[in-house]
């Protein structure tokens, strides 16, 4: 039987793998460190001991504000394995977000990076904190390098909180959606199912690792299936397209996650060239929608379709369209296993039809107990059992899912509900439109009026009329765009999902 508890997982690889290398880390695109599964096992039974002698427990938050590196990956196997509870938070957020992250979880203590860790003296320098030079080769780093390499004897069970991950809410403050080690170890374990993933497969890790898709969705996944990993310090199109493109060797990779924003700046990246990626498994997209032009482009461009899926910071991964059979562009693909999935009224909470839309809920062992010391939100999460997502969505009839927009972008004009993901899946349409971001801005005579935000392709002469009048011949007319602005790039989070309250913005100016 499987266990529910991340660290055996962790460790029954470690020693199925041992002289296997797990990790090799890419600083600027070239090979800066390679660490075995021993060694992975080993520095992290330090880490774990070195933060037991200075005072972390059971149940204690840590912080890691650390780029990304391998000490960042093996401080979080280390808290797993003496059942602390890790909390990722991104190295570039500033001191106000800081600030509200540090009250909010009450760190027993904060692990930093060079450029981080001046910043949390200056919000509170009692808070224990431990900087790591990060710029160092990993060798180099001494911190924990003297403590026992024996394996932490302590009792953890399924329901501990393993994790907590904030959500990248764009209004109000944000919320820790508290992951279980039944939660993680049952996200790793249907991915694994899912995409196949073995020990004989070389995961390119070009994603960020304070985030569910990087940390859990990946890196979780090929620790617990054997697999090698080649992480790179941050994304670049260049050092990317070489190692997709090396076919022999341990460094020749199989299988490749990213967001849709990564996929863009590679097909840029490779232009006209025509490489030969046939070696490649398996190539995934989530955090963001994909759009289905962009999907054939990616088919064309790197030999394969992409697997698009969708995930959330409180539930791990919910859906996937499949690895062997039909990929719907567009669409988010099928229920995962142990996944029970339901289409609702949001304002009746009644199942509506199938190919209506309604709002998402979801129920499995997946999803987050709550969120962290916020009991009315986490109550309002759940309706008797369900979680609701916060998305519209629908099913067709080979019960593939696919999802329609946020509840709160909706957008009400003169007393109309308006789906902003309707218009801009037109105006993407047009060939000269690279994306689009449709919002509500107020309008004294509708509440709202749709504006549209649009990146164009370059040299493309689009006009605003040109999209005004394309919309017009696709949607009724008070679903057409009343205000259009052109923008070089669309505001985005580290993950590639826009951020509307910012596009909003761009209509003030």
């Amino acid at each position: 039987m499987i266990s529910e508890v991340l660290k055996d997982c962790f460790v029954q690889s470690f020693q199925n793998f041992s002289t296997k290398k797990a990790i090799t880390f890419f600083r600027e695109g070239k090979v800066e460190t390679k660490i075995s599964y021993h060694e992975l096992d080993s520095d992290s039974n330090r880490m774990a001991n070195k933060l037991r002698d200075i005072g972390v427990n059971k149940g204690d938050r840590v912080i890691l504000f650390l780029p990304k590196s391998l000490p960042f990956v093996v401080a979080h196997l280390a808290l797993q394995k003496i059942g602390a509870i890790c909390v990722p938070l991104n190295p570039g957020f500033k001191k106000p977000e800081m600030t509200y992250f540090i009250s909010d979880t009450n760190p027993r203590l904060v692990l930093a990076g060079t450029d981080q860790g001046p910043m949390i003296k200056e919000i509170d320098d009692k808070l224990p904190l431990v900087v790591f030079d990060t710029r160092k080769p990993y060798h180099e780093i001494d911190f924990f390098r003297s403590a026992s390499d024996k394996a932490v004897r302590m009792e953890i069970s399924p329901d501990d909180p393993a994790l907590i991950i904030y959500t990248s809410g764009t209004t109000g403050k944000p919320k820790g959606a508290i992951l279980t080690q039944r939660n993680l170890v049952h996200d790793a374990n249907n991915i694994m199912q899912i995409w196949e993933i073995t020990s004989s497969d070389v995961l390119c890790h070009a994603l960020p690792l304070f985030h569910v898709h990087g940390l859990c969705f990946a890196l979780h996944t090929s620790l617990m299936a054997g697999a090698s990993v080649l992480m790179l310090d941050q994304f670049s199109p260049r050092a990317v397209i070489e190692l997709l493109s090396k076919k022999e060797g341990e460094e020749a990779c199989t299988v490749f996650m990213a967001v849709p924003s990564m996929y863009a700046r590679l097909l840029d990246y490779l232009g006209e060239k025509n490489l030969d990626f046939s070696h490649m498994r398996l190539w995934t997209s989530g955090s963001a929608p994909l759009l289905p032009k962009d999907f054939q482009r990616i088919k064309t461009a790197f030999g394969k379709e992409p697997v698009e899926r969708e995930g959330m910071s409180e539930t791990g991964m919910n859906f996937s369209n499949p690895i062997r059979g039909v990929r719907k562009p567009g669409s988010i693909g099928l229920p995962l296993p142990g996944l029970s999935v339901r289409i609702v009224n949001p304002e009746t909470f009644e199942d509506v039809v199938q190919g209506q839309v309604g709002e998402i809920w979801l129920k499995g062992p997946g999803i987050t107990p709550g969120y962290w010391k916020k009991p009315r939100e986490t109550e309002k999460a759940f309706v008797n059992g369900w979680f609701r997502t916060g998305d519209l969505g629908k099913v067709d009839n080979d019960r593939y899912y696919y999802l329609t927009d946020r509840i709160k972008h909706i957008i009400i004009s003169g007393g109309e509900n308006i789906s902003p993901k309707e218009i801009e899946n037109v105006i993407n349409q047009l060939d000269d439109v690279a994306e689009s971001s449709v919002v509500g801005v107020p309008d004294e005579k509708w509440g709202e009026k749709v504006a549209a935000a649009v990146v164009a392709r370059p040299g493309s002469g689009l006009k605003p009329e040109d999209i005004r009048d394309f919309c017009k011949k696709h949607l009724l007319s008070w679903k057409c765009p009343k205000e259009v602005i052109f923008l070089d790039e669309l505001p985005k989070n580290t993950m590639g999902k826009v951020l509307k309250e910012e596009v909003k913005k761009a209509f003030r100016t």
